[in-house]
């Protein structure tokens, strides 16, 4: 009996420790690994949305991917991405009162270059850091992508000091590391 439940825990412990994979096919496909976060049903808008709660509920980290569409443009994607950032950040300020911009500016997503919005806002009365990230494939003329927003609670990680460090460590970095488009 006693090696039973030592043979359960060991397979529990394991699959604790797995990691677990999204892959999303169609027009904008993505995948990416995941550990230490729930999936949960997609708000309105997402195609996917995991999160990590407290022990007593408290919402500590989301990480949701949604739909990006750039209006048609000439030139390059690098110079599309920050003005549609623009609107983007007019548009979240317009949305929610309690949201603060902290910060924008290029990044990269593995080796494709990205767009970062950087800010805190309140989620049922708590302040959370947020980064949602602009991706786009690097195709002449391409308008279809992801945008990944990404929640921290200031008291989820404590290498997690401003919304400049949201997915730099904790539950967030490993999706966001793994994240590929195509």
């Amino acid at each position: 009996m006693l090696v039973l439940g030592v043979i359960g825990l060991a397979i529990a412990t394991f699959l604790t420790l797995e990691n677990a994979h999204y892959s999303r096919g169609g027009r904008v496909p993505f995948s990416f690994s995941y550990r230490g976060l729930d999936r949960v049903a997609p708000a309105q808008g997402e195609w996917v949305r995991l999160e990590r709660h407290a022990a007593d509920g408290r919402l500590q980290d989301v990480f949701s991917v949604r739909p990006l569409l750039l209006p048609r443009y000439a030139g390059s994607l690098s110079g599309e991405l920050p003005l549609y950032a623009a609107g983007y950040i007019g548009m979240l300020r317009s949305r929610d009162a309690d949201f603060v911009l902290r910060g924008e500016g290029k990044t990269r997503v593995n080796t494709v270059p990205a767009y970062n919005v950087l800010y805190t806002t309140r989620v049922a009365g708590h302040t959370m850091f947020g980064r949602d990230v602009l991706l786009v494939a690097q195709r002449p003329s391409a308008r279809a992508g992801v945008n990944i927003v990404m929640l921290t609670s200031p008291t989820a990680d404590a290498q997690v000091t401003s919304p400049l460090e949201v997915a730099s460590e904790g539950v967030l970095l490993k999706p966001l590391k793994t994240f590929t488009l195509g």
